[in-house]
Formats: C-alpha cells, structure tokens, sequence
C-alpha cells in the first residue's frame, strides 16, 4: 500500500507519496496562508492531498498528517497549537468528512520523532526523544518504534515547562517557557528586547561568531539555557537518544557548547545519551507524517 504524508506547517504545507517499500516518489509543498483562517488551511490541505493522490492514480494507500498542537481524545479538537486558528477546531474529523476516509493526525514534532528514529539519525536508540527548535519548540518521544503520546496527548510538549517563571510570556499563557528561550523566533525576540535591534537569528550567530561583545554574551545564556532545558527531560525520560531538528539544529555549537551545559547540569556523573543534529532535514516532519497512516 502506498503512504500519502502531510505536514501541515505555520507556512507551508508539504506532501509526499512513499512507495509500499518506503521509498519517496513524490513531494510538493503550497503555502499554508494561515492567515486566511481555518476554512482556508482545510481547503490547502485538499489541494495537496489531491496532487499526491493523482500521482499515484486512486491506488489504495494510507493518509497521515503531521500538525502543530495536539487532538484531545476527550474532545476531538485541536489544543495548545501555535497556528491559533486550528486550536478548539474538529480538525481530524473535517480531514475525514472532506476525504470520506480515516485519517491519522499526530503532533508535528511526534512525525518528526519517529522518522529519525526508523530511518534518520536516531535508528540506533529504543527510547528517542526528538526535538524541534525552530519557530517554537516542540518534542516527540518514541519508543521501540512507537509514538507515546500520554494520557493528555501531550507527552514530549518540554517546549512549554518553564525554566523561568518570571519570563517572557508565552502565547500558552505561561512565563518563561522554554519555547520562549531557545526557539528561533524566541531567541529573536530575546535579542530585539535586550538590544532594540530586530536581528534574524542567523545574523546573530553570525555575529557571536566574529566575537561581538553583546552578541558572545547573549548566546552564552542560551547555550545555558539550552543545558538546562535538556537535562530537565533528561533527567526525567533519561532517553538512548535526543535528535535535534528546526532551524536551531543547525548552529554547530549547540553539539559542543551546548551538550557541555547539558553535561554539566544533568542529574548524573556522566552524559550518556546521544544529543545530534537531524539526518533527515526538512523531510523528517512530512515522513513521519506518511508513516503514521494506516
């Protein structure tokens, strides 16, 4: 049976086909526009399911989404998303009333989990934990293959524990939620609020790299703040592995300086766990998404 995945993102929306093997045949990505509201994103998500179907011509295969927030199974809506418009809306059974068939939808960061953990950089790990760092902060925790979701259906959500209650506020309504230090758009902010300048937190690696004053201090308070918030889960999950994606990933200094904060904060004599960047990239979220269908 093929696997059609969709990942529904704050910007775009991606899709692709994996043959019955696994293999990728086909992908394509349209904009989200969330900002044309609910109805909008459910016609979007038609749009790019209708293009993947079509390329494998109505054969049987499975349909799985990848979003951000979470269905509650008390309720059936979406909660504790950061696209606002999908919170308190009935997404899986709308996708389901458009398609006339069942469809999976699971957190983002929980495709993202399992796809490195089955085939990206965390293959080697029975009980992996997977992070995204980019416009928020979200995990995934997978074990022995397997999404564990939790009671709530918020199992992984470490992106909003606090490790500052006197923080920044958070769009979930709380203070000094990770999210709002070590995200992308967090640690923008951060930086706009410390130096009334608005750098792209590329620029601003960029900088700490070339020794500015401000720059080296404001990215060691977050390679601490980093620390901290991953030897939190780790003191708690204690996982083989933590896969790190988003665009966060991809500042190499988060593996040496950043892992050596973790060493230093974790509840143990010694840091075993693997921290490393994502093998997958982009791909992870949308082939996560495929193989959560069935």
């Amino acid at each position: 049976m093929y696997r059609i995945g969709i990942d529904l993102g704050g910007t775009k929306i991606e899709g692709v086909v994996l043959d019955p093997a696994g293999i990728e045949l086909f992908r394509q990505r349209i904009p989200t526009e969330q900002e044309l509201g609910y109805e909008h994103i459910l016609s979007n998500i038609k749009k790019i399911y209708h293009i993947m179907s079509d390329h494998i011509g109505g054969d049987a295969h499975s349909i799985g989404l990848g979003a951000p927030g979470a269905v509650s199974h008390r309720t059936g809506v979406v909660k504790k998303s950061n696209t606002l418009c999908l919170n308190k809306k009935p997404l899986k059974d709308d996708l389901e009333k458009m398609f006339g068939r069942e469809v999976e939808v699971q957190n983002d960061a929980n495709c993202f989990a399992l796809a490195e953990a089955l085939s990206g950089a965390a293959t080697d790990g029975s009980l992996v934990f997977g992070v995204i760092m980019g416009t928020g902060c979200g995990g995934g925790i997978v074990y022995n293959g397997s999404v564990i979701n939790g009671r709530q259906d918020i199992a992984g959500e470490w992106g909003h524990t606090s490790i500052d209650p006197e923080g920044p506020l958070c769009y979930c309504g709380s203070r000094g939620c990770v999210e709002t230090y070590i995200s992308g758009a967090g640690l923008e902010r951060l930086y706009e609020s410390q130096f009334s300048e608005r750098v792209v937190l590329k620029d601003i690696v960029n900088r700490y790299r070339e020794n500015d004053y401000h720059s080296v201090r404001f990215m060691e308070h977050f390679f601490k703040r980093f620390g901290r918030a991953l030897a939190n889960l780790i003191n708690v999950l204690d996982p083989d592995v933590i896969v790190i994606g988003g665009g966060v990933s991809n500042i190499d200094e988060i593996y040496t300086k950043g892992v050596e904060e973790v060493r230093k904060q974790v509840f143990s004599d010694s840091l075993e766990t693997s921290i490393l960047k994502n093998r997958l990239g982009d791909s992870a979220g949308v082939i996560g998404a495929a193989l959560i269908g069935r």
